[in-house]
């Protein structure tokens, strides 16, 4: 790894103005977003599916090494993602708009599309399928908390119903077109985090609760350590879309975006730990080894607090898939309008958006395993929340060598390629287990 960083960091890419052509000229989205629109962007794809599990992979690591894994994570994510801020307008005059846009600068045209993009592409469509199972689930659950007499809706049913509300909400054109729902999400991300750990507070312990290991074999409690990684890791997906945002703030030599940014992160990653560790922790210590992978589904009173609770996470998880699609929409279809020399506008739209949202859909119906996926795609949200922005900087920044900001990128480097070992090799192996003895379309 060091020796290609170096080789990558030594070799000289391409002129300053080849480089610079090379970024797209594609128009980017009206630039008029304030900073607290990055705020409630960046809460909505963090604060998310990926805090319910928490206390599940506190369950599997144990008190020590879970807190300390959810502090490390955090602060090296932070890091991350103030780099790729900075980065953003790195060349003077120039913009890169999006994460593949900073990669094929650093990497070089053909290769750093080959190692940003389908890692960039895998973390937003992979949380947007994960997001189409939460957010079916969590309907499912508050309709079945919430009318008893009814006829209780399929979980397959309730997954179509979560996505069918994306053929209509995908129409959106950018960003600043889904500010409205990405607030209404983050506030909702808040609420129902507040609820999980205040309810489990007043529940108590459970009268059986260890905080021991679970009894199965070592080998599989490999696999579930190893898979409590990944789901750590999917707790801090928003790096994918970072530059994405930043793209929408206005910037100007006396006051660049990266500023407006930088105080939206601050806000989002204070209201991040405001929710993850008291979830982690109190849900952990509610429910020790026996909870869930979605601590919302072990409580059960008071019965309209988690029908509540439920439909908060329901109403987060359409904002938050929007926010993820939003990037890929914008890359299909500029590339489809490139390719097939067609205008965009509506009619492009309506067909890229519904089959991207059909997709998606159809995948969380068929595969609605939650804890797995999670793990399974911290295979992609390791690379570029955890690293590739560390190589990033080393290339371009050139920091000086055994310097604290050295050990600190590499440092993430080395952290992030473990999580995304043992997210790839455990995901794949618990989402094979599951997969077995699973009754598809129930």
């Amino acid at each position: 790894m060091a020796s290609l960083v170096h080789c990558l960091s030594s070799k000289k890419i391409q002129p300053e103005d080849e480089r610079r052509m090379m970024i797209t000229d594609n128009k980017p989205a009206p630039r008029r977003a304030k900073w607290w629109y990055s705020t409630f962007h960046i809460v909505t794809v963090i604060v998310g599916a990926g805090v319910l599990s928490l206390p599940y992979a506190m369950a599997y690591l144990g008190w020590g090494p879970g807190i300390l894994m959810l502090l490390v994570s955090w602060g090296l994510t932070l890091n991350t993602m103030w780099q790729m801020i900075e980065m953003h307008e790195c060349v003077a005059g120039t913009r890169f708009d999006r994460f593949h846009d900073l990669g094929r600068y650093a990497f070089g045209p053909k290769l750093g599309a080959w190692i940003v993009l389908p890692l960039q592409l895998i973390v937003q469509v992979g949380c947007d399928i994960v997001y189409m199972v939460v957010g079916g689930k969590c309907l499912y659950k508050f309709t079945e908390i919430a009318c008893t007499n009814c006829t209780q809706l399929r979980k397959s049913y309730a997954i179509l119903s979560f996505g069918a509300i994306h053929f209509f909400l995908s129409q959106l054109p950018n960003f600043n077109s889904v500010v409205g729902v990405s607030l209404l999400a983050a506030l909702m991300s808040v609420s129902y985090s507040t609820i999980a750990w205040v309810a489990c507070l007043s529940r108590g312990q459970s009268s059986d609760v260890s905080y021991g290991h679970k009894k199965i074999s070592r080998t599989e409690l490999m696999w579930r350590v190893c898979n409590a990684l990944g789901q750590i890791s999917f707790a801090f997906a928003g790096h994918a879309v970072t530059l994405e945002i930043q793209a929408t703030i206005p910037s100007t030599p006396e006051k660049p975006s990266k500023i407006a940014m930088w105080k939206g992160v601050i806000v989002a990653y204070l209201i991040n730990a405001i929710c993850y560790f008291p979830v982690a922790i109190i849900g952990y210590w509610a429910f020790g080894r026996d909870i869930s992978d979605d601590v919302i589904t072990e409580l059960e009173n008071p019965e309209w607090l988690i029908a509540s609770a439920n439909l908060m996470v329901f109403v987060h998880m359409v904002g938050g898939y929007q926010v993820f699609a939003m990037p890929v929409f914008d890359l299909i279809e500029k590339a489809m309008s490139k390719k097939l020399k067609i205008s965009e506008g509506l009619i492009l739209r309506l067909i890229v958006r519904s089959a991207y949202v059909a997709f998606t859909l159809f995948i969380g119906v068929t595969f609605p395993f939650f804890g797995d996926l999670l793990g399974f795609f911290g295979l992609s949200i390791g690379p570029t929340s955890y690293f590739l922005p560390s190589i990033i900087w080393l290339i371009i920044k050139k920091p000086k060598r055994f310097s604290i900001n050295w050990f600190i990128n590499w440092g993430s480097i080395m952290i992030g390629v473990c999580i995304m070992l043992a997210s790839i090799v455990a995901g794949v192996r618990n989402f094979c287990v599951d997969a077995s003895g699973y009754n598809f379309y129930v």
